[in-house]
């Protein structure tokens, strides 16, 4: 008798169950990468948006302390800035500053995409705010 050649039926689904093991790894690691590039286009948006409000603050009207909310793209980011005096941590007292002289202001700016922990991004920078000419002076 000639023995045929060819799989068996159980050498055949062994191989089907290889076969899914490997796409469903493959398949899994590939969402992965596209849940991280999302990731990383959020962080990118976020920046830009970030920048340019950086780069508006202060143009057009006098950079003051204080705290400033709004949005970007129809709500889909919020943005926080605080503004306030920058205290320098070395020195201990206060000194005395010439009311005339330009002062230093740190701005915190946080921008949120999301209520996960890693759907937040914050910056902090220092401007110099020049004193404002009409501070001081009596209305005619």
């Amino acid at each position: 008798m000639k023995r045929q050649r060819g799989f068996t039926l159980l050498e055949v689904i062994v191989a089907f169950a290889l076969l899914a093991l490997a796409l469903t790894l493959l398949l899994g690691s590939l969402s992965g990468a596209a849940r991280q590039v999302r990731a990383a286009e959020d962080a990118s948006c976020a920046t830009l948006h970030a920048q340019s409000l950086f780069a508006r603050i202060g143009v057009g009207q006098a950079l003051q302390p204080g705290l400033q909310e709004g949005q970007f793209e129809q709500g889909r980011y919020r943005w926080r800035l605080s503004i306030a005096p920058y205290l320098d941590p070395l020195k201990a007292q206060a000194t005395m500053i010439d009311p005339g002289a330009p002062q230093l202001l740190q701005l915190d700016l946080a921008v949120q995409w999301g209520d996960a922990p890693g759907q937040r991004l914050r910056w902090q920078t220092l401007r110099l705010a020049p004193t404002d000419p009409n501070r001081g002076q009596a209305l005619p």
